[in-house]
């Protein structure tokens, strides 16, 4: 039902560099991308040999009520798999977590775990999201080494979408901002194992590697063709227009297609995610 598609990864300090899939438009869904969800990790490339997760991030769909990092789906099984030492993002004690939404589903809500325990809801309304929105979560009762599991509540089907996010709590001074809706407060208590059986052991955080995306998400994986985009680098002097590699910051205005754009997300840019297609999810039209 879904064509393919490439989708952008907006976590925080990850570059582009080396090979990239790069798939044509269609329809998807939605993902954790900061602090980076472990599929997120998989598309940037920060953990290599995900499978198909790489090219979809966005697809990872199960039906509600789940605890897993799979979503119930044996396609996914990899971010169940505790042994590949997902990277920990250092965080503080509140931390901003922000969903990219590439099909705005009405939402019931959006609930977050720590070891099967709920620390935090937000109402969705059963209401069209923004295509970008972010929740701020005290996750002060749960120091140290933990997984988080970020569960989207679809209002008008019996689905969600799963993220588990590797988080090394009370290490860091933040996950950074970004724009979207919702509030609520943390309702659980002690801390846990991580989200879907995942063994949240203690550690000091890791930092992910420096390689670069291997792909971007498609719907089908069966056929990514690699590309190099430039290396990144920092927008050039009174230079406005757009182009693959360069590290774009919020706030910031390109030229593409004789348009102006605003940037919504901080991101490094790579061919296929030109503003033209990413408007709403990083650019928006002036």
């Amino acid at each position: 039902m879904r064509r393919k598609i490439a989708y952008p990864l907006m976590a925080l300090g990850m570059t582009v560099g080396s090979s990239l899939a790069v798939a044509s438009p269609a329809l998807a869904h939605g993902y954790v991308s900061t602090p980076p969800s472990r599929q997120a990790l998989c598309a940037s490339g920060a953990v290599a040999d995900c499978g198909p997760i790489q090219f979809e991030p966005q697809s990872v769909e199960g039906k509600k009520g789940l605890q897993s990092c799979d979503g119930g789906v044996a396609q996914w099984s990899v971010l169940a798999d505790e042994s590949r030492n997902w990277p920990a993002k250092a965080v503080g004690k509140s931390v901003t977590f922000t969903w990219v939404l590439t099909a705005r589903h009405r939402t019931a809500d959006w609930e977050y775990f720590i070891g099967g325990a709920k620390v935090a809801t937000f109402d969705g309304g059963n209401a069209q999201p923004d295509a970008v929105v972010s929740h701020t979560v005290d996750l002060s009762k749960f120091p140290g080494r933990q997984t988080v599991l970020a569960v989207w509540n679809i209002g008008d089907t019996g689905n969600a979408f799963y993220n588990c996010i590797d988080l090394n709590v009370g290490a860091g001074t933040g996950a950074g901002t970004g724009t979207g809706t919702g509030t609520g407060t943390g309702t659980g208590t002690g801390a846990g194992a991580g989200a879907g059986g995942a063994s949240a052991s203690p550690g000091s955080p890791s930092s992910a590697p420096s390689s670069s995306p291997s792909s971007a998400p498609t719907s089908s994986p069966s056929s990514p063709s690699p590309t190099s985009p430039p290396s990144a680098s920092a927008p050039a002097a009174g230079s406005s227009s757009w182009a693959p590699g360069v590290s774009y910051k919020t706030g910031e205005v390109v030229t593409y297609g004789g348009k102006k754009y605003q940037c919504r997300q901080s991101h490094t840019a790579i061919n296929s995610w030109e503003p033209s297609i990413y408007t709403l999810a990083l650019w928006l039209p002036l």
